[in-house]
């Protein structure tokens, strides 16, 4: 493979010395970019980008060609892991992704088996192509929605506002939905693998739903699943650690607990401080985040005094990632992102002398 011509992102999630704090942003390739919205109606439909690994790579690079950012991310979904278990995706038009069959009935929660990876073969594909388009560049960030939050969608049969469904399974028959996430995490953890195999060089894994949960059901139903594919997974490949970021939108108040069930990184969203959030874990992890995304509809001049607090608020050295606390708005100016980007790496190196 290729020699890395940036690893700034990789050293700080492994904690090491840097010149300054790596910036990506999650969904940092999306409907924001007018090139991205260009790219989608040549796909003809947003699976039609996913499962295209030549779509799937151009829409990728897109941030890259117009910011400076220090990692690239696979262009993919997180529901294409159950779509792959037989539930059948699809998006409707203006109301986000849905399901044409649901888990909801004992026999179907029974019936579920882990995703044949052949299913997913585009993905590792595009993995593949993406690696092989970045020619070093930056590394390649993989990744996979957690076992719960895929729960979420294939309880509930797509978005969900208050989560009935699979909470009422889960204080009713937490055996089903046991079942339900041993098998997904089953999947998730061989997925994740084998983005690895085809050339991601880190693997974020996206709770975005457990910060619903409850103290008690967070660490049963979300965490402990997290824990255990963290636990299955490579951790190193072409010769250095593979790092795995946990995210779970949120879970500020878990702190403690999801720094430690092993992985490299935390991800936070806006509502925790960094600075606590860093003097909470101490040097057991690192930390990514956490700018309020709809910062990015202040001012160039508000949005770089927002990321000098929080990188302030971080302080000094290493161990900081700095992103988005959830994904860019669709509706975000692609000039505010830019300034965001100068603005970190500017602001950021007076931390790492």
């Amino acid at each position: 493979m290729t020699q890395l011509k940036n690893d700034t992102f990789l050293r700080a999630l492994l904690k090491q010395p840097v010149d300054y704090t790596p910036i990506w942003m999650m969904r940092q390739a999306g409907r924001y970019l007018p090139e991205y919205r260009a790219t989608r109606a040549r796909a003809g439909s947003f699976m039609g980008l996913c499962t295209s690994p030549a779509f799937a790579t151009e829409v990728t690079l897109q941030p890259l060609e117009r910011f400076p950012l220090d990692a690239a991310i696979l262009f993919s979904d997180i529901l294409t892991v159950p779509d792959a278990m037989g539930l059948g995706l699809y998006f409707a038009e203006g109301e986000g992704p849905k399901f044409e069959r649901n888990l909801r009935e004992e026999s179907a929660v029974l019936a579920l088996q882990p995703a044949p990876l052949e299913k997913l073969q585009y993905v590792f594909d595009a993995v593949a192509s993406i690696r092989k388009a970045l020619d070093g560049r930056v590394p390649l960030i993989g990744f996979s929605g957690s076992p719960f939050t895929l729960a979420c969608y294939m309880v509930e049969g797509g978005g969900s506002d208050d989560f009935r469904h699979i909470k009422g399974m889960l204080y009713s028959r937490p055996d089903l939905l046991h079942r339900i996430l041993d098998v997904t995490a089953t999947s998730v953890t061989a997925y994740l693998n084998a983005q690895i195999d085809a050339g991601a060089q880190a693997v974020q894994i996206f709770d975005t739903w457990g910060g619903a949960l409850s103290h008690a059901a967070y660490k049963e139903f979300s965490l402990a699943y997290m824990q255990r594919i963290i636990a299955g997974l490579k951790r190193e490949a072409d010769g250095r650690r593979v790092p795995v970021i946990v995210f779970t939108k949120n879970g500020g108040q878990w702190l403690e607990e999801i720094a430690a069930i092993g992985a490299d990184c935390v991800g936070l969203d806006w509502t925790t401080d960094i600075g606590q959030a860093r003097a909470r874990v101490g040097d057991k992890v690192a930390l990514q985040g956490n700018f309020d995304p709809n910062a990015l509809f202040g001012s160039p001049a508000a949005i770089e005094a927002e990321a000098g607090r929080i990188l302030a608020a971080y302080g000094h050295g290493s161990g900081h990632v700095f992103n988005l606390g959830h994904g860019i708005s669709q509706h975000a100016n692609p000039e505010h992102a830019a300034a965001l980007v100068a603005a970190v790496h500017q602001l950021s190196r007076q931390y790492h002398v």
